[in-house]
């Protein structure tokens, strides 16, 4: 069943075409990826069918009784409550129903008055019909539910009474992201979901939408979330759009073959045209009324042919090749039992790691765990409480921050680089731009005007003609699309130097990375192999031990690490059991509580004021240990 169809859809500014003729259907269920370069339309796209946008003509079909929920990439919400108030205005049917409930509650402990018979059975039938819808539309759970997405998507209990003001853009997203998931609307536009997720969010919000009932629309750079998700692949390029059966990886074959045989046949009718027109040519030449009709006849055959569009050529990616100055030393950074903490807030302690020359290495971690900082501290940038961070012989560094933070926001394009590089000529440093796709009057651009893509490319180009040995990169693949990731990973993959890395991108960290260290709390831990790699070891801890056998520690080591983990196992199956035993107690107080309410609608109960004074307050003491044996599962999850 068609949910979602447009049909010749056309949006233009100007002279700028953005969407022409775009036509596509989408059925109940499916979940499907829409990918494209930076600034194909995709946005403009989903503002279309959001309604906040209009098309300048063609026909827009939305399903009127399917509910529509929009993420959008840029959202900035504000909002003068706290963040478990504002998910609370989710739930505004069910805390007017608890409000109701509370007045009939009251009521029913009137005492009886036999001349108001009728009015005490319909406050009765009201509160039983009120208490029964609650219970229906999830008023035992809703709590719980706010409590499990907003920890899924990286809210720790702590979070959820602080001002949303005073949060971060990332972190308003992620609460935007957490009220719209609560809505449960029937179809949902997703515009870049994973921007502001560490892993654990990422993979969290993947099986939340696998089993998602609706219809999902997802904009996204993320290859191994569109994988992981996506069961239909619509690509918008040169203002239109192409459909495929599939997830990312399968769109990717079908339309490698897909352009193969469309560029065949095209080329076979140039050919077969052009050899007509060349005949049409050679009877014309003629100049006798027999070879000008057979020209014209062959002209009128040669109109009524329904011609073959060129396939789509692939956006252009900047050509980025790293390259080093000079050779560094094979032990290129050691760091020892580094520690760092701002106030009661500690980012890590004992940290030891030690990176060799030509390794590409990822670190991995929860967001605000440090990560940032680390990189910051082998910079000299940041002073580290204990410990040491030592750079090895001939070692230059070259970084990449996520934020940007290195662009002076009022030059222009050519002169932001060229001020870093000044021993450049005029030809060297244009040619270089357009190598970055900024050709013509672009290199004149305010850095301040660009996009976030366009400012990642500055640094990138920046970073490649800086011939660092070893480069430092904060999220390098964040902004940029999908053509220009495959550009830096195969960039990567042939560089010579080294490579520490901060990236979420899974994909980026299984093509590219051969070493992972997972950063925690308590120090950090070494991953010899990519990101799959990676979680195979989490989930078989056991093989991983073997490994650090063969690499040289002792067994008195491995023992301590075996004893750490049957300890922490043990922990985890007394929660279970704990979490066991206190979701039977909520099933036999909510047992309880029905049976009560119940009773309260017996004749004899409600007729006598004692009897149902007695169950009012048996209902109250159920309720006050059922929301205690609530909050206690909460905290058990």
């Amino acid at each position: 069943m068609i949910v979602l169809s447009c049909k010749d859809i056309h949006k233009s500014y100007g002279i700028d075409v953005i969407l022409d003729k775009v036509t596509f259907n989408i059925n109940e269920g499916e979940k499907v990826g829409l990918i494209g370069a930076n600034g194909a339309g995709k946005t403009t796209l989903f503002r279309i069918l959001t309604g906040q946008l209009e098309q300048d003509s063609g026909e827009l079909f939305i399903d009127k009784n399917k509910k529509v929920g929009y993420l959008s990439q840029h959202l900035s919400l504000e909002s003068g409550s706290t963040i478990y108030e504002e998910l609370l205005t989710v739930f505004k049917n069910l805390l007017d129903m608890e409000a109701k409930i509370s007045e009939l509650e009251i009521k029913l402990n009137e005492p009886y008055d036999a001349s108001k018979q009728e009015y005490h059975e319909k406050i009765i039938n009201e509160y039983t019909t009120l208490s029964e819808l609650y219970d229906h539309r999830g008023g035992y759970t809703y709590k719980a539910e706010i409590s499990r997405v907003l920890k899924g998507l990286g809210f720790g209990e702590a979070d959820f009474n602080k001002n949303i003001n005073i949060l971060s853009g990332g972190q308003k997203t992620r609460v935007a992201l957490c009220k719209l998931l609560l809505t449960n609307p029937e179809i949902l536009l997703l515009d870049e979901p994973t921007n502001h997720l560490d892993l654990d969010a990422i993979e969290w919000l993947e099986d939340y939408l696998k089993a998602y009932k609706g219809t999902i629309i997802i904009i996204s750079h993320d290859r191994f979330f569109l994988d992981s998700i996506t069961n239909k692949t619509i690509e918008l390029i040169n203002g239109h759009v192409n459909s495929y059966a599939g997830n990312y990886t399968t769109f990717g074959e079908l339309k490698k073959k897909n352009y193969e045989v469309q560029l065949k046949a095209y080329n076979l009718q140039q050919s077969e045209i052009k050899r007509q027109e060349e005949i049409i040519e050679r009877y014309r030449s003629f100049n006798r009324e027999k070879s000008i009709k057979a020209a014209e006849s062959r002209e009128k055959a040669l109109e009524k042919i329904e011609r073959i569009e060129a396939p789509d050529i692939e956006t252009k990616a900047s050509k980025i090749n790293f390259d080093t100055q000079i050779k560094s030393g094979n032990d290129v950074l050691h760091v020892e039992n580094l520690s760092k903490s701002y106030g009661d807030k500690r980012l890590f302690h004992s940290l030891n790691m030690d990176i060799k020359r030509s390794e590409k290495t990822a670190l991995i971690g929860e967001n605000g765990r440090g990560k940032t900082t680390l990189f910051k501290i082998i910079m000299d940038k940041v002073l580290q409480d204990t410990g040491i961070s030592v750079l090895g012989k001939n070692v230059f560094i070259g970084y990449y921050d996520q934020e940007q933070s290195n662009l002076n926001p009022e030059k222009t394009v050519i002169d932001e680089v060229w001020d870093e590089f000044p021993k450049m000529t005029t030809t060297q440093v244009r040619n270089a731009l357009a190598a970055f796709l900024f050709t013509g009057d672009d290199v004149f651009k305010n850095i301040s005007t660009l996009s976030g893509g366009e400012k990642c490319r500055i640094n990138l180009l920046k970073l490649m003609l800086s011939k660092s040995n070893f480069l430092l990169l904060d999220e390098p693949t964040n902004h940029l699309d999908i053509v220009s990731r495959e550009a830096l990973e195969d960039a990567l993959l042939s560089y010579d130097g080294t490579v520490l890395v901060i990236s979420h991108d899974r994909y980026f960290l299984n093509k590219v990375i051969n070493k992972i260290y997972e950063l925690n709390e308590d120090g950090i831990k070494e991953y010899l192999g990519n990101y799959s790699y990676y979680v195979e070891k989490k989930k078989n801890p056991q093989r991983y031990e073997e490994e650090l056998l063969n690499q040289g520690k002792t067994k008195t080591q491995i023992q301590e690490e075996r004893k750490k983990k049957r300890e922490l196992e043990k922990q985890e199956k007394e929660k279970q059991q704990k979490l066991k035993t206190v979701e039977n107690s909520i099933s036999d107080y909510e047992n309880k509580l029905l049976k009560l309410q119940n009773e309260l609608c017996l004749e004899e109960v409600y007729s006598s004021p004692q009897k149902s004074e007695e169950i009012n307050k048996e209902i109250a003491a159920a309720e006050s240990v059922l929301e205690k044996l609530y909050s206690n599962w909460e905290e058990l999850v």
